[in-house]
């Protein structure tokens, strides 16, 4: 029988998406497995929840390395000892260097609160108000050195309102989030998708645009 996939995942904060992808695993425990949480941050609260899941957790502080170099270095010799199959960033909030990326080109994913290419970086939801966006949302991609700029796999749209500030926003695409991401998890471990030739292939077809996630009950359907 096939072994479960191994997957490390990287927070830097809460673990919301983190606490999906643990309550996703559970219902599907012979498709992967969390062997490893790693934090830039030992106060983190998402060390809590592996803790409470019973998943082996380190923290490793950035601040403790002469440079990004030497700190990804240490992560990566984590990962590796415990031979993940694919790491997983929710919510970790470090520019990883380009050899970091380079070592699990195919094999790391990000989800990032934006519909890329619009808004890289940080503050996304308060741009997207700014700039008088209709719409707001959450692209899923695997990893480059390019900063959120790999190849996207899925994007999920809210609708932005009148009313909406950058808190009210944030909460409507955590909760696409939470099911988007253990969704392209699922399918990474199922072998329908991957990376190739700088190119997503998913069903064995590469991806002309990203797919897209209509609804919370699209979603529900798909993951079972």
């Amino acid at each position: 029988m096939k072994q479960p996939l191994r997957i490390a995942v990287l927070i830097s904060g809460s673990g919301s998406n983190l606490q999906a992808i643990i309550e996703h695993q559970k219902h599907h425990p012979n498709l992967y497995e969390i062997v490893l949480v790693l934090s830039n941050k030992a106060d983190a609260y998402g060390l809590v929840r592996a803790e409470n899941a019973g998943i082996e957790h380190i923290a490793i502080d950035h601040r403790n390395f002469p440079d990004r170099a030497a700190f990804d270095a240490e992560l990566q010799k984590e990962i590796d000892d415990r031979n993940v199959d694919l790491v997983v960033l929710a919510g970790f909030m470090r520019i990883l260097s380009n050899g970091f990326t380079e070592h699990y080109l195919g094999r790391m994913l990000n989800i990032h609160p934006s519909l890329l290419p619009k808004y890289p970086g940080l503050d996304t939801h308060q741009k997207a108000i700014d700039a008088g966006d209709a719409e707001h949302g959450l692209s899923v991609h695997f990893v480059t050195p390019e900063l959120d700029g790999g190849p996207i796999i899925l994007q999920s749209s809210v609708n932005i309102e009148a009313k909406d500030d950058a808190t009210s926003l944030r909460h409507k695409i955590h909760r696409n989030e939470h099911l988007a991401y253990p969704l392209v998890i699922q399918w990474f471990a199922e072998g329908k998708l991957k990376f190739e030739n700088g190119k997503v292939w998913y069903n064995q077809q590469p991806l002309a645009q990203p797919l897209i996630l209509e609804s919370i009950q699209d979603a529900e359907s798909q993951l079972g």
